[in-house]
């Protein structure tokens, strides 16, 4: 008798985090959303000025959604639409919120087809998102920021980009002038069964190494687990600094092909 599947659609186990961190306010917003056999996710980390932040990160991540709804489309096509709609929304809000003019965001966004399984992801700003396969960082988002520039001039090394004194000076985010364009991936990439995903702003990444994210997921047994034992190297990081943690937000995603059921 042949296996039959409880469902033949790629499986997705997520979890997520979003906390203040040492700040007056989360600047941080995250959703998630489904159209039939596509997944969303989107993140954004705000900036500017008083309540400026939380005004853009929001519209970015309410926009993405809205516009992801209303089409259920999977193209980079499709996710640059996303992306550009909510490029619209912040800058309604800025003429929405005259005191709010400095107002802007990073963000990433992940769509994922379970049909047919493949990806698409986006960023702009420093917000990344890292792809897993094997166990191993497969490919990692680069930054729109002025360390990693230097990085890519030859002028330092990215292993120690999280303590370069420009590290948070970026040049490119939604609602921030400038000519750089959300970096989207040009084709749809194929997924494999275990492959994983983690998206997350600078106060998640820059307290948790790239080998601390492979030897916690290694060991994790689910997404839950493996986004708190991340966490927890994190702080454990912030506290042996001394420093204060900044907002911090990250989806943790996996990968799996449907249980046969005989």
């Amino acid at each position: 008798m042949a296996d039959q599947f409880e469902t033949d659609l790629l499986q997705i186990d997520s979890a997520q985090i979003s906390a203040v961190g040492a700040r007056a306010s989360n600047q941080d917003a995250l959703t998630c959303c489904k159209q039939d056999e596509l997944v969303c996710f989107v993140m954004a980390d705000g900036a500017g000025g008083h309540e400026g932040g939380e005004i853009a990160s929001r519209l970015v991540i309410h926009a993405i959604a809205e516009k992801f709804m209303q089409e259920g489309s999977f193209s980079p096509r499709a996710l640059r639409s996303y992306i550009e709609w909510a490029v619209i929304k912040v800058a309604i809000g800025k003429r929405t919120h005259p005191k709010q003019q400095s107002m802007s965001a990073t963000m990433a966004s992940l769509l994922i087809d379970q049909r047919n399984r493949s990806a698409l992801w986006g960023h702009l700003g420093d917000t990344r998102i890292y792809m897993f396969r094997a166990g191993k960082v497969f490919c990692i988002s680069k930054d729109h920021s002025l360390a990693q520039r230097f990085v890519d001039a030859g002028y330092g090394d990215y292993a120690n980009i999280r303590q370069h004194p420009q590290r948070s000076v970026l040049f490119a985010a939604i609602g921030a002038e400038g000519d750089t364009f959300p970096d989207i991936t040009q084709e749809p990439v194929n997924v494999l069964d275990g492959d994983a995903f983690l998206l997350c702003t600078d106060g998640f990444w820059e307290w948790v190494l790239e080998a601390d994210m492979e030897n916690t997921l290694a060991q994790a047994q689910n997404c839950n687990e493996w986004l708190a034992m991340m966490n927890r190297i994190a702080e454990r990081n912030v506290s042996a600094s001394g420093k204060g943690r900044d907002n911090f937000s990250a989806f943790a995603i996996w990968l799996r092909e449907p249980i046969a059921v005989r």
